[in-house]
C-alpha cells in the first residue's frame, strides 16, 4: 500500500554534473547507512512445511534495519513501528536470505528505515524478491536528548525515498485517526444473517492465549526486548490461531502495520493474545495483542503491541483455498468481524491511500535530476489551486466540490477545449497540499483525477484524466520567485506575475509539474 521502498528507476546523467555526482551513481557508491545481512535457511529456521519461518525472517528484518540505524544516529536505537509487510514469495531449507538497509531520511530523533528481503537459490544462482518493508526507529541516549543529523541523498533514488518519506511519516502520525474515521463512516456490507450457522466455526474456537518471560537472549544490546523478537511470538500465537479455523497449514501473506507503543525488560511477562477476527472466501485476518506485566500479583497490563495478520492456505497448485466462515461472539466479537470487513474493504479500494499516492508521486517527478528554469515570477501570495490556475489561463473555471479535511480537496475544473475538439475539458480533481516539513522542502500542492459518483462526464464537456502533475514551492528570496520544467514535458506552463504576498507571507519558488493526460492523441491541458 505504500510507495516502494527501493526505485528502479535508472539515474539519468546531465553534462553539468559533478565528478563527485558520478560516483554517487556509479558502482563505485555506497550509502553510508547501508547494512547488508546474509543468512543461510537451516532447518531451525523452518515451519512444518520446511519454510522459512516468517518470525525467523522478521528478527533478521529488525536486527539489520536497527543496525543501519544506529550507524547512521550513532547511538542505540529501539523500533518503534514496522509498516504494512507483503510476502510474495516463502524461502525454503538451504535458500539463502540477503537483507539490505539503509536510512532514507532522519528528523528529529526518528529515521525511516528502508529495507529489501530477496532469497537466493545457490545451486541456480536465482534470486527473487520476498518483501519490502519501512521501518521506523527511535535514537535513545539517557543522559542527554537526540537530535539527528539529516541525511544527504546522492542518488536520484535516494533523492526519491528522502522526499516521500516526509509524505510517509505524515500518514504514520494520523493512521489511527485515518483508520477510525473510515471504519465509522464506511458502509460495511456483511452478510451474517445469511449464512448457515450450520457450517460456521466460532471464533471463540480460534482463541490463543500465550505467556513468555523475558530473558537475557531476548533482549537487545540496551536491555530492552528486541523488537525482532516480540514481532516473532506474535507471528507464531496468530499462526495457531489461523491453524485452528482451517484445520491446515495456514501461510502468512500481509502484515498491517507493528506499532510499538511501549517498551519492555528483560524481567517482563509477555502475554500474546490471539483470534480470527473474520474469515473471507480465500483469506482470513487475525488479530494479535501484546500486554506485559513485571510481577504475578500485578493487576494492571501495559499494552505493547498491536497487529493484524492475513492467512491464506495454499493447496497443491499453490492457489488460495476456500475457508470455512467464522462465527463471531455477540458484542466485541460482532465488532471485531465488521472492522475485519471494513480493513479489507480499505486495502482493496487503497482509499487510505489515496491522497498519499497523489503526493508521492509528485515528489518523485520532482526528485528526477534534469528539470531546468524556464521562466520566472513575482511572490506567490496564496498557494492554493483556486489562486494558481486563473493566471495560468483566463479560460478555466474552478469549482470546489468537496473539502475532504484541511489539506485535501476535491475541485471540478473545466478547461477550454484543445487539438481542434469543439467541447472544452473537465476533470474532477483532488487536490492535495503539504507544507514544508524541514528547511528546503518545498510547499506541495499534488493533482490528480478522481472518480465520484456524483460528478458523471455530462455531454457538454470531454472528461479528462490526469495521473500526475501539480505545484512545488521552494522558498528562494524576498523578491523573486522561480518557475521550473522538466526538459521530458510534452506541455510548458505559462507563468504569469502574481500579486505580491504580504512581508508576513513568505516566498516560494514556483515548480509547476505534468505528465501526459488520457484519453486522446492531442496535446495535454496543463493539469
Amino acid at each position: 500500500g505504500l510507495a516502494s521502498v527501493f526505485s528502479n528507476r535508472t539515474s539519468r546523467k546531465s553534462a553539468s554534473r559533478t565528478d563527485s555526482d558520478n560516483m554517487a551513481d556509479g558502482e563505485g557508491y555506497r550509502n553510508p547507512t547501508e547494512v547488508q545481512m546474509s543468512q543461510l535457511v537451516l532447518p531451525c529456521h523452518t515451519n512444518q512445511r520446511g519454510e522459512l519461518s516468517v518470525g525467523q525472517l522478521l528478527k533478521w528484518i529488525d536486527a539489520t534495519a536497527c543496525l543501519s540505524a544506529e550507524r547512521h544516529a550513532g547511538c542505540p536505537c529501539v523500533t518503534a513501528s514496522m509498516d504494512d509487510i507483503y510476502f510474495e514469495h516463502t524461502i525454503s531449507v538451504g535458500q539463502v536470505v540477503n537483507i539490505k538497509a539503509k536510512v532514507n531520511r532522519a528528523f528529529n530523533s526518528s529515521m525511516e528505515v528502508g529495507i529489501q528481503v530477496a532469497s537466493e537459490d545457490l545451486c541456480s544462482e536465482k534470486q527473487w524478491c520476498v518483501c519490502k518493508a519501512l521501518a521506523t526507529f527511535v535514537a535513545h541516549r539517557e543522559l542527554s536528548k537526540v537530535k539527528l543529523k539529516p541525511t544527504l541523498p546522492r542518488t536520484e533514488e535516494e533523492k526519491t525515498e528522502h522526499s516521500v518519506a516526509a509524505e510517509r511519516r505524515r500518514m504514520r502520525l494520523v493512521y489511527a485517526d485515518t483508520i477510525k474515521d473510515l471504519l465509522a463512516n464506511c458502509v460495511i456490507q456483511d452478510d451474517l444473517e445469511s449464512r448457515d450457522c450450520s457450517h460456521m466455526v466460532p471464533a471463540e474456537k480460534t482463541r490463543v492465549e500465550s505467556v513468555e518471560l523475558v530473558l537475557p537472549p531476548h533482549a537487545n544490546h540496551q536491555g530492552s526486548t528486541f523488537g525482532g523478537q516480540i514481532m516473532a511470538w506474535m507471528e507464531n500465537v496468530a499462526t495457531i490461531a489461523a491453524s485452528r479455523l482451517c484445520r491446515a497449514h495456514p501461510t502468512l501473506k500481509a502484515i498491517e502495520m507493528f506499532h510499538f507503543r511501549g517498551p519492555s525488560q528483560v524481567g517482563d511477562r509477555l502475554v500474546l493474545k490471539a483470534i480470527v477476527n473474520n474469515a473471507f472466501k480465500h483469506s482470513m485476518e487475525v488479530g494479535v495483542c501484546v500486554e506485559a506485566y513485571r510481577q504475578e500479583a500485578e493487576t494492571h497490563r501495559r499494552h505493547i503491541n498491536s497487529a493484524f495478520m492475513t492467512f491464506v492456505v495454499l493447496g497443491a497448485d499453490d492457489q488460495p483455498q476456500m475457508l470455512p466462515w467464522i462465527r463471531p461472539q455477540p458484542g466485541d466479537g460482532e465488532r471485531r468481524y465488521r472492522e475485519a470487513s471494513a480493513r479489507k474493504k480499505i486495502r482493496l479500494d487503497r482509499q487510505v491511500y489515496l491522497s498519499y499516492n497523489n503526493v508521492s508521486s509528485l515528489k518523485m517527478l520532482v526528485a528526477k535530476d534534469d528539470w531546468v528554469l524556464s521562466s520566472e515570477s513575482n511572490q506567490v501570495a496564496d498557494p492554493t489551486l483556486p489562486a494558481l490556475l486563473p493566471p495560468l489561463s483566463s479560460q478555466r473555471s474552478v469549482e470546489l466540490v468537496q473539502q475532504v479535511d484541511e489539506d485535501d480537496a476535491i475541485y471540478h475544473v473545466i478547461s477550454p477545449a484543445l487539438g481542434g475538439d469543439p467541447k472544452p475539458q473537465d476533470f474532477i480533481i483532488l487536490a492535495s497540499r503539504r507544507k514544508p516539513c524541514d528547511i528546503g522542502e518545498p510547499y506541495v500542492i499534488a493533482l490528480r483525477s478522481v472518480t465520484l459518483p456524483t460528478h458523471h462526464e455530462t455531454p457538454e464537456y470531454r472528461r479528462g484524466e490526469t495521473v500526475c502533475s501539480g505545484f512545488c514551492f521552494w522558498r528562494e528570496g524576498d523578491q523573486l520567485t522561480k518557475g521550473l520544467t522538466h526538459k521530458d514535458a510534452t506541455c510548458l506552463f505559462h507563468v504569469h506575475s502574481v500579486p505580491t504576498p504580504p512581508p508576513s507571507h513568505p516566498p516560494w519558488l514556483w515548480l509547476p509539474l505534468g505528465q501526459p493526460e488520457r484519453p486522446g492523441p492531442q496535446p495535454p491541458d496543463p493539469l
